[in-house]
């Protein structure tokens, strides 16, 4: 019977239902949708297979032969030439001379000794420097406590941040960033330990002199170069200041040798005692457009350039912190960067008219550099070609950089009349001078036009009155008619050198030593933004750029010769002419040699930063610098290093400057 149904069911049509066999039947599984990736998904699945490979790659470093790293950069790169430090010491020199390591603006550490709740567990943290862990922690708390007293440019109460000490202050700036840390080393290489150099630490945020009448920091740094010298046979110091540090040795110079209670009492001839050589490094001596523009609009030409990627973004409440509002709201309270302000007026600067770098051509300069010939302007197309403005240091439209002086209509802005702002009542906690100010104390500054040098401190003046007015009792930006009137033994000209005579010290030598290739900021185009509530009205306008690119301008930012951030008609004038002989700002004769080192970037990412960098910080890396601060502090003279090395035209643009020496 079953083999009957057996064939019954082979000889039924293939369309014929099939009677369902129990035994045959199969469970139904249901499959499940498929889950779609989200763009979080995405992004922490990226996050994860960043971090695998970091680890993976930091683990196979540590297990490889130490020697692996540099045998592979060998291969790709050839030969790499020895360290300053080991080729100096294969030559025999060894340490001599101690050194004094003067560090510049916000290169050097900060750290917590006092503040409020919401800086708990932070005692003796580092607040500047470091992994700045604190800034995305608790960005509100970091800035109250970096922030200093609108007043009296002193600590807000119940807040004590202090520098911090030794050479660990500034030798990396954060974790793998290298301020001083390859120049100790190799002064390591010939001799040179802890007790033979020394970091003249200070707090950077607040003005010279109240470095010395807060922490004792000036009187701190005449007793260990004095007890340097004594415990190393008599040897006199050599002076490495960096930055804004090269304006604050400048402060201290004139200080130790003042009577006190103002000055260090040292005497006259205590320079000249104690030290050898100073070998100012990237020295913003004249002051740096760039100054300017942080202070008037919070801005360079970085920020610039990020702000109109992403518009908006920098004036959000971002980490419950209006970025750049409250970024100006704790830099106006640092006294010292008033010290950077552009010195010299017009004279030095230039004017609605012309400037001593007008003829600057950044096509020749890459011209002269390739064919390894002569680094001097001039051409037979020099005069028909149009000239940067670098005399108008703020121009508010790019129609207004381009007319000629005459066809300006500038209404001054001084006397204008400053009116309300609903801001002050929203923006208590983002509060900036600008509040202050009101539409037409606004539009009286972009009214003005265009500024120069001999323009912009009044400009800060009137935007910033309290800023400017602490600024105004430590600082002067102007040029000495007579240097012997006894107004200017105070110590607010200390710091300017074209307002304080050199120290009498004829055997003493100065450096000044600078990287230059560099497109360095030096005027800009603004403009007015529309009014909201807590903004800052100005800003860099991004949208101003010249094809040509001998016109210099892009991104809203006119560019010239320097080291990215001080140019070099600041950072070589009065070495190349303000103090070169007996002049009245040098009247002992004081020895003055220009160091210029040429840009060039690393050759592949195995270079790290470069060894051959003329950047602003970078240059602390450059060998060639380093074998002359290590020759110097083994003994050699200006004349033995050669003397001037020059590769850009600092000598021609002096002779422009019409000023009496």
């Amino acid at each position: 019977m079953s083999s009957l149904l057996r064939r019954r069911r082979r000889a039924a049509p293939e369309n014929e239902p099939r009677e369902s066999d129990p035994v045959e039947e199969k469970p139904k599984t249901t499959r499940k949708p498929e889950k779609q990736w989200s763009c979080v998904d995405n992004c922490f699945w990226f996050i994860g297979c960043i971090c695998v490979l970091w680890w993976a790659l930091l683990f196979l470093y540590n297990i490889m032969p130490s020697y692996l790293p540099h045998y592979v950069a060998e291969a790709i790169t050839g030969h790499l030439p020895d360290p300053p430090g080991l080729k100096l010491r294969k030559e025999g020199l060894t340490a001599k001379h101690p050194v004094v390591f003067v560090p510049g603006i916000v290169t050097g550490g900060l750290e917590l000794w006092e503040g409020h709740d919401c800086a708990d567990g932070l005692f003796r943290k580092r607040l500047w420097g470091g992994s700045f862990g604190e800034v995305y922690k608790r960005p509100s708390c970091w800035v109250e406590h970096m922030s200093l007293d609108n007043e009296t440019g002193m600590d807000p109460p119940g807040i004590r941040v202090r520098p911090v000490t030794g050479l660990v202050a500034a030798d990396y700036f954060a974790a793998g960033y290298f301020v001083w840390a390859v120049l100790i080393a190799n002064l390591a290489r010939i001799g040179y330990e802890e007790k033979t150099m020394y970091m003249a630490s200070y707090d950077w945020r607040i003005s010279f002199q109240n470095t010395e009448v807060r922490d004792q920091t000036l009187s701190r740094i005449k007793s260990n170069i004095e007890l340097m010298v004594n415990t190393n046979g008599g040897n006199k110091a050599v002076i490495i200041p960096h930055s804004m540090g090269v304006l604050y040795f400048l402060h201290f110079m004139k200080w130790v040798e003042a009577p006190a209670p103002m000055g260090g009492g040292g005497g006259p001839g205590w320079c000249d005692k104690h030290i050898k050589a100073v070998m100012n490094i990237g020295g913003p001596f004249l002051g740096v457009p760039k100054a300017v523009s942080g202070l008037f609009s919070t801005e360079a030409k970085d920020i610039a350039v990020a702000r109109a990627i992403a518009p908006g973004v920098l004036d959000l409440d971002l980490f419950q912190i209006h970025t750049l509002q409250k970024l100006m709201k704790m830099t106006r309270t640092w006294d010292s960067t008033m010290s950077m302000i552009p010195k010299g007026g017009d004279t030095i600067w230039g004017g609605l008219d012309w400037s001593p770098e007008e003829e600057y051509s950044p096509s020749r300069r890459k011209r002269n550099r390739n064919n390894d010939t002569d680094y001097s302007e001039g051409g037979k197309d020099e005069g028909k070609r149009k000239r940067a403005p670098f005399g108008r240091m703020i121009s508010f439209g790019k129609d207004v950089a381009d007319a000629d002086s005459s066809e300006i209509n500038r209404i001054d802005f001084r006397d204008a009349i400053k009116g309300d702002n609903v801001a002050n009542n929203t923006c208590v906690d983002v509060w900036t001078e600008y509040h202050d100010m009101g539409v037409d104390g606004i539009e009286a500054v972009s009214d003005y036009k265009a500024y120069t040098a001999g323009d912009v401190v009044d400009l800060l003046s009137f935007v910033a009155p309290k800023m400017m007015a602490r600024g105004d009792a430590h600082f002067s930006y102007g040029i000495a008619d007579n240097l012997d009137d006894p107004k200017y033994l105070h110590y607010k000209y200390w710091s300017n050198p074209l307002e304080t005579k050199l120290p009498n010290a004829p055997e003493m030598e100065i450096f000044s030593m600078y990287g230059v290739g560099i497109p360095t900021e030096r005027a800009y185009v603004y403009r007015q933004t529309p009014s909201g509530e807590c903004h800052i009205p100005f800003q860099i306008d991004t949208s101003a750029s010249e094809e040509d690119e001998d016109m210099c301008l892009k991104d809203g930012v006119y560019t010239v010769e320097g080291d990215e951030t001080v140019p070099v008609l600041s950072a070589g004038f009065m070495g190349a002419k303000g103090w070169r002989g007996k002049t009245r700002f040098n009247p002992s004769g004081i020895k003055n040699y220009i160091r210029e080192y040429d840009h060039a970037p690393p050759a592949n990412l195995l270079e790290g930063r470069g060894t051959q960098s003329g950047a602003h910080v970078d240059i602390m890396g450059n060998f060639a610098l380093i074998e002359d601060v290590m020759r110097v502090a083994a003994g050699a003279t200006g004349d033995e290093l050669g003397g001037d090395q020059v590769y850009s035209d600092i000598f021609k643009w002096s002779e422009k400057i019409d000023l009496n020496l």
